[in-house]
């Protein structure tokens, strides 16, 4: 792995970098949530806030001249990009199901709404049935345990992929990783390893909850996983972490995160993905695109649109 990995590495993990650790703490929105259906089951996207970081260095195989030309070209700032969090619960019954979890109270001042945003949505963490997760980035894992120790849900089951897993928990591997990789593990280590012996792997194809299917989407991280959700002649693709902001990473499906552990997979699934989804017309929800984080992909040249969908007021 590349030095500039393992620094990108240790950034999504324990330690966000010091531009976002540096702000204030944004003044309060309305509570983040929108819900919508995927045929009969309820969907809720839950906004976690954001953090904005430096957008020289935060794409690896573009120029910075070209980085901030697709910013302009969406109306965003060429200085910086702000990276939005935004989970989803799915309502099947009296099933109640979290994908991801947030940063909890190890991100940034700008993050740590989750919890506030998931109670508006009518919601409280003892109801949840299941908590499964796409990869192992600290921003997606730390709501699981809070700083205290605490673990948020705790009625819920915690299934992860099998491969993100064996990566992550294996102590030789940390042993041997660079230094800025050191903390990711140790987050990872801190999240799980309470009740390590009561998290249920799956691999990647399996269904992991009813109407819920995971997909390998390796590359962002070893055993990084998206879902299909289906309910009736309803689908949706929770796309975890296929692209970072969509202005950039949908556009131009070819750049890389500074985030992708390995560059060239991920390069090779975000593509695919976003082929698929286009063409069969799936809605997608993206976990780092503007809340309500959900819409339908579009081809555009040699790259893709987000095209978000239409608010409404009722589910």
């Amino acid at each position: 792995m590349t030095a500039a990995a393992a620094t990108a590495i240790a950034a999504a993990g324990a330690s966000l970098p010091a531009v976002a650790l540096a702000q204030a703490a944004a003044p309060a929105q309305a509570p983040g949530f929108y819900r919508y259906k995927v045929g009969d089951m309820t969907v809720t996207a839950i906004q976690d806030g954001f953090f904005r970081r430096p957008l020289e260095g935060f794409i690896r195989n573009a120029e910075l001249p070209a980085v901030q030309a697709a910013m302009a070209s969406a109306f965003l700032s060429t200085s910086a990009v702000e990276i939005s969090f935004t989970t989803m619960v799915v309502q099947n019954g009296s099933q109640i199901t979290v994908l991801d979890t947030g940063n909890g109270d190890s991100g940034a001042p700008t993050s740590g709404l989750w919890m506030r945003n998931f109670r508006a949505a009518g919601y409280t963490p003892e109801q949840v049935t299941r908590v499964i997760f796409s990869h192992f980035h600290g921003d997606h894992i730390n709501g699981l345990r809070l700083k205290d120790g605490t673990l948020t849900f705790p009625n819920a089951e915690i299934l992860v992929p099998a491969p993100e897993w064996a990566f992550w928990m294996d102590e030789a591997r940390m042993g041997a990783a660079p230094e800025a990789m050191r903390g990711a593990f140790a987050a990872v280590r801190r999240v799980f390893a309470p009740i390590a012996s009561n998290v249920k792997q799956f691999q990647p194809g399996a269904e992991v909850a009813p109407g819920i299917t995971s997909t390998a989407a390796f590359g962002h991280t070893p055993g990084h996983c998206v879902f299909m959700i289906s309910s009736g002649t309803g689908k949706l693709m929770f796309m975890a972490d296929t692209t970072n902001h969509p202005a950039l990473f949908v556009r131009n499906p070819d750049w890389s995160a500074v985030f992708d552990m390995d560059a060239d997979v991920a390069r090779a699934t975000r593509r695919r993905m976003l082929d698929m989804v286009a063409a069969e017309k799936t809605q997608v929800h993206f976990y780092h695109a503007p809340f309500p984080a959900t819409g339908f992909i579009a081809k555009a040249g040699n790259g893709f649109e987000l095209i978000p969908v239409q608010w409404t007021s009722s589910v």
